[in-house]
């Protein structure tokens, strides 16, 4: 199992690529448990390719380093995506990124589990994970892990981000493992066979006699 962050963070050391480490080091023994192995994290870091993604939205395709990260993204059994705040939305590098690997391939994230967290300045840029993220990757089709996390300055070292972290690296986790194939408890099983769902059809007939409102009783 493969679990991969996507980090659009600029600086070095930088807080958002911390955020993604910190919840990749949750979700990546969660995904596996009870195995002792956990899931290979590999880490696109967008500050790397920004050129590549420039020049894909005029050549129209990607350079190889950016065509192999289109493949790590396509092969993960989950994502985490974290993005620093930029004028109340998400950077502009990671928009472009994710614009680009749709173009090259529609459907990459469609089902994937994706964790959604940011970074920013202040804690009145949080909403950014609602009305920015989740829209966009509902839109790429992605199953969006329910909690979301962002950490603004105040957020390092005080009480309240661990336990988001664990939270949502945890819910990323079950999504993986759920979304991975037969769960451990049913392999080796005989799959139930599949009903169709028009077998037991009830005639448009029967249904609206079942609604019709009996008439007046004849007269004596």
């Amino acid at each position: 199992m493969k679990l991969v962050v996507v980090s659009a963070g600029l600086s070095v050391p930088s807080s958002t690529r911390l955020l993604g480490d910190r919840l990749a080091a949750v979700a990546a023994p969660a995904a596996t448990a009870p195995e002792p192995a956990p899931a290979g994290v590999r880490v696109v870091e967008l500050r790397d390719l920004a050129v590549e993604i420039a020049h894909t939205f005029t050549n129209g395709f990607p350079a190889p380093a950016l065509a192999d990260a289109f493949a790590e993204v396509a092969d993960a059994d989950g994502l985490i995506v974290v993005t620093p705040v930029f004028s109340a939305s998400y950077s502009g590098l990671f928009k472009s990124f994710f614009d680009a690997l749709s173009a090259t391939d529609e459907d990459a994230l469609t089902g994937k589990p994706v964790l959604i967290a940011a970074t920013g300045g202040s804690a009145r840029h949080s909403l950014v994970l609602e009305h920015a993220l989740r829209p966009l990757f509902a839109y790429l089709k992605a199953v969006v892990v329910p909690t979301g996390v962002y950490a603004a300055s105040e957020d390092w070292g005080a009480q309240g981000l661990d336990a988001r972290i664990e939270r949502a690296a945890t819910e990323l986790a079950a999504l993986m493992a759920g979304l991975s194939g037969p769960s451990r408890q049913s392999k080796g099983r005989t799959p139930p066979p599949k009903r169709d769902s028009f077998e037991e059809v009830t005639p448009f007939a029967e249904r609206l006699a079942a609604l019709s409102v009996p008439g007046p009783s004849p007269a004596p």
